[in-house]
């Protein structure tokens, strides 16, 4: 009940201040945990970032004052934090499809992002498999690409990008000797998007060759980098076992961030999170599965 509590008050503070700046730490403050926990669940859960969210009501606020009043364009434009008007009149026209000036006339069509409440409901109920692990500091191998929105929300972006780079893939796989599994990594998460790699962890060899003439040479060699994972605590989660695990991976985040963290004890942690696929072929192909590794600790 102090996780529901928690985040109501957050959204709260959040829609109280809405003519003010709004730090993030004191949003997380009131929901009793750290900033990255907070806007890392608050993401997952509705779907949009907290920086979104925030944008989005005081365009809808915005648009209501300018058709129900005579403000002028450019205090609306400052009382909900634009520095000028030409930067206001570009969110407003890309959100309502007017521009503020418009908005006065009658008979205006203007949209409405209403205001988030939480409400109980009575879900749960169900089994989930986890396990806690300590894992020591890892180097995978890899190719970067940087992904606007959420991570998870974006699974065109993520697939594009394995379509576009099967090459590259089966260089790692080999260089690696595992070919039935591979890792994802997410990190640099921020309010533009976050980082996502397609790794696998080399033989130590390979890993501190890999530009040498004979292996792939220094040209080839640039497309990859080595990112080092530090020691963390990781709650590892999976998915069911089929045959395209990917479709039902989804569910498995908003599950764990709406069932299991808020009873678990831990907050999230700003570390990488890891995504592990286990692609199976031949007659194991139905029991694929991925494994999630969010990275946590005590709150």
């Amino acid at each position: 009940m102090d996780w529901i509590t928690g985040m109501q008050k957050a959204i709260d503070y959040v829609e109280e201040n809405l003519t003010e700046e709004i730090h993030y730490e004191k949003v997380a403050e009131k929901s009793y945990s750290s900033s990255y926990h907070f806007q890392r669940v608050f993401s997952i859960l509705c779907g949009y970032t907290l920086g979104e969210y925030i944008r989005l009501r005081r365009l809808s606020l915005a648009g209501a004052e300018l058709a129900g009043g005579k403000e002028k364009v450019i205090d609306i434009a400052l009382k909900y934090g634009y520095e000028s008007p030409d930067s206001f009149a570009k969110a407003f026209q890309k959100f309502h499809g007017i521009t503020p000036s418009q908005a006065r006339a009658d008979g205006s069509n203007l949209k409405s992002f209403s205001r988030l409440s939480i409400k109980i409901l009575l879900e749960g109920g169900n089994t989930m498999n986890y396990r806690i692990e300590e894992k020591d500091e890892m180097v995978l191998t890899g190719y970067k690409c940087r992904f606007s929105g959420i991570p998870g929300e974006r699974m065109e972006q993520e697939k594009e990008m394995y379509i576009k780079t099967r090459p590259l893939q089966y260089v790692l796989k080999y260089l690696s000797g595992d070919l039935d599994n591979d890792f994802n990594i997410i990190t640099n998460i921020d309010e533009n998007g976050y980082d996502f790699y397609i790794a696998s962890r080399l033989k130590k060899f390979f890993r501190e060759n890999l530009n040498k003439e004979g292996i792939l040479g220094e040209e080839f060699a640039k497309n990859y980098e080595h990112v080092t994972i530090p020691k963390c605590t990781y709650a590892v989660f999976e998915t069911e076992r089929c045959t395209w695990p990917t479709m039902v991976f989804l569910d498995l985040r908003r599950k764990i961030a709406s069932e299991w963290l808020p009873g678990s004890g831990y907050q999230l942690k700003n570390a990488p999170e890891l995504v592990v696929t286990h692609w199976f072929g031949g007659e194991k192909r139905n029991q694929r599965y991925r494994e999630l590794w969010l990275p946590i600790e005590k709150k």
